[in-house]
């Protein structure tokens, strides 16, 4: 009896945990494990099943140590799988009912980067960039405007992550598409331009997060008030302006808190009523050139 049970427990330990997991009838499971070229797992991988007419199926990300598992109905697919800094990788794969289907592991080759700008002094280009936000209105619908007038100088140092940039914006640009709204907005009851007529932004922490992505880390100056402000931004790559004039482009994102910077509607808040959100999506498309 001893001896059956040890059996019975070393079968269990050789058996996979799919195992255990029962299959919806004419079902059956897909699976793969996505590394880089040093074997090491491909977290945060985006993953997209789509049947033969091209309808998708079901999508997904890995899991921390790279494996894509699903479950989808028997029957022939294209699984497409990418990557931040990967090329991306497609697999044709016929998946049978209540059967386990494993493309095993798959290493996924790495994207040529974009060129960065070369070391020296750019600025941005207002007539080619914006700086946008979006807020809540009355917890309703989004409201969305930009400032129309900033400057900026990027300075960009070998290696790059020892950049540096400054960004001027005059606060009294705000243009929200409602000459009352903005009227209010640059009153002592909201930015007070009057007190405070520029934010500004200055960073000397440029973070490559793999891939095009980097965080650019500094100090916003904004109503008086400075905080540390990460910006996510994706480099875009260089090119060339209709002059021949070298251009690099980038999109940047972060979110803002209004009450970490003061700012408040007081005389609605007075009220009890929340005109707008506590949290504002700043966007940033930029495109610089060398400084003159």
């Amino acid at each position: 009896m001893i001896s059956g049970w040890l059996t019975n427990i070393n079968r269990i330990q050789r058996t996979s945990p799919l195992a255990a997991i029962q299959t919806p009838k004419n079902a059956g499971v897909l699976s793969c494990r996505l590394l880089d070229s040093n074997k090491e797992p491909v977290p945060q991988a985006e993953f997209v099943v789509t049947d033969a007419m091209g309808r998708r199926v079901v999508s997904g990300g890995t899991d921390p140590f790279g494996t894509i598992v699903t479950t989808v109905p028997a029957g022939q697919y294209q699984l497409a799988m990418s990557a931040e800094g990967y090329m991306p990788h497609r697999a044709t794969v016929t998946v049978n009912e209540n059967a386990l289907v494993s493309l095993g592991e798959i290493a996924l080759q790495a994207a040529r980067l974009p060129e960065l700008p070369g070391p020296g002094d750019w600025e941005i280009d207002p007539t080619h960039s914006s700086i946008a936000f979006t807020v809540r209105h009355i917890g309703l619908a989004r409201i969305h405007g930009r400032f129309n007038s900033f400057a900026g100088v990027v300075r960009i140092a070998d290696p790059v992550e020892r950049s540096a940039m400054h960004v001027v914006i005059d606060a009294a640009s705000v243009d929200t598409n409602f000459k009352m709204r903005d009227d209010y907005v640059r009153s002592a009851e909201f930015l007070d331009v009057e007190r405070f007529p520029r934010l500004e932004f200055y960073s000397e922490r440029f973070v490559h997060k793999g891939g095009t992505r980097w965080a650019i880390t500094g100090a916003l100056s904004l109503h008086g008030v400075t905080r540390t402000v990460t910006l996510d931004a994706e480099y875009l790559g260089l090119g060339d302006g209709l002059q021949g004039e070298a251009r690099a482009a980038c999109l940047a994102r972060t979110e803002l808190h209004r009450d970490d910077f003061t700012v408040s509607w007081q005389k609605m808040l007075a009220r009890g009523i929340a005109v707008v959100g506590q949290t504002i999506a700043v966007e940033l498309d930029v495109q610089i050139v060398p400084k003159d």
